[in-house]
């Protein structure tokens, strides 16, 4: 049995599907999926429904939310605050994808699924959040959609709070040398990005130059394998 952890796929489900092909998932194998599923890409539907599949065919994968689907949900919603700018570029490439016109045409088993996901997952060796953990807090596991949305925490950490545990977290886009850096000191850092910038190999995102891999993190083995964007 193998640990697995992959965030940010962002609607590339192409190079999702090739990643899932190279990691050779067996049934026993526990996938943990980090967040940020839909916007930017091409086909935010079809990168859940790849995970409908893999959960429909016994495939172990466990999700999490990320920032991109609380703002699908405050959409929904009918609340816009501060949306107008994703509304017409990263929402509106979700909404190419499932062919509507509105977020809210979304059909409800996408968004419904999109409420039921945790902030936060425990496992006996790691904490795996999509951006990462407010050390301000009380305790820093109390789900809070800050975990969808926090950054520059690790100057923040307690390592006496989270004794021999590590933190795998996305949502910060870092160069593939980055993360190889982060695992080469984990047993002192405690934290990993796993978030490689798959999305950012588009022309569009001139500003995300050495990013657009989707990086896997084997937390059996501590190993990370990176594929490259294949849908643009």
């Amino acid at each position: 049995m193998r640990q697995i952890a992959i965030s940010d796929i962002h609607g590339c489900s192409v190079t999702f599907l090739a990643l899932l092909d190279r990691l050779a998932l067996g049934t026993t194998d526990q996938l943990f999926l980090l967040g940020d599923y839909v916007d930017r890409g091409p086909d935010s539907k079809g990168v859940i429904d790849t995970i409908f599949k893999l959960q429909e065919r016994g495939y172990q994968v466990q999700c999490l939310c990320g920032n991109h689907e609380e703002l699908v949900l405050q959409a929904a919603k009918g609340d816009f605050t501060g949306l107008d700018r994703w509304l017409l570029t990263d929402g509106k490439d979700t909404m190419d994808s499932f062919g509507v016109k509105t977020i809210a045409e979304i059909p409800e088993k996408y968004l419904a699924w999109m409420q039921t996901l945790p902030y936060v997952i425990e496992t006996n060796d790691y904490i795996l959040v999509h951006a990462g953990l407010d050390f301000s807090m009380p305790d820093p596991l109390l789900p809070s959609n800050r975990m969808c949305w926090i950054r520059h925490w690790y100057g923040d950490i307690q390592y006496d709070w989270l004794g021999q545990r590590t933190i795998v977290h996305g949502h910060t886009p870092v160069q593939v040398q980055t993360t190889k850096i982060q695992l080469q000191h984990l047993d002192n850092q405690q934290y990993l990005d796993i978030d490689t910038g798959c999305v950012f190999s588009h022309e569009r995102f001139v500003d995300k130059a050495g990013l657009g891999y989707l990086c896997a993190f084997d937390m059996s083995n501590r190993q990370v394998i990176f594929q490259e964007n294949l849908d643009w």
